[in-house]
């Protein structure tokens, strides 16, 4: 089921973090993991989900991402460790 959302992917427990969105975030997710997407995660190794929002549709997303984006890497820490404190791959609970 596609639907708008946010994610934060990380190449290990306060590692390199990558802030991405996407309107079908399973296979986003399984492309980064398979290294289907050239760029920064690929290079980097970043394919851990340590973090994801769901919104109602791909403006608030976006305008998400950003906010997100903005922040310091201290504030995306602490967003990742309020719902995810052992940094665990949530790719197992969305598909």
């Amino acid at each position: 089921m596609k639907q708008p959302a946010v994610y934060i992917l990380a190449s290990g427990k306060n590692g390199t973090l990558y802030t991405g969105v996407t309107s079908d975030l399973v296979k986003r997710v399984w492309q980064h993991k398979e290294d289907l997407a050239d760029g920064f995660t690929k290079r980097y190794q970043v394919h851990t989900l340590v973090y994801y929002e769901l919104c109602n549709d791909m403006l608030s997303a976006i305008a998400r991402e950003k906010q997100i984006k903005a922040g310091s890497r201290k504030n995306k820490i602490l967003l990742i460790e309020s719902n995810n404190v052992d940094w665990l791959d949530l790719y197992a609970t969305i598909v």
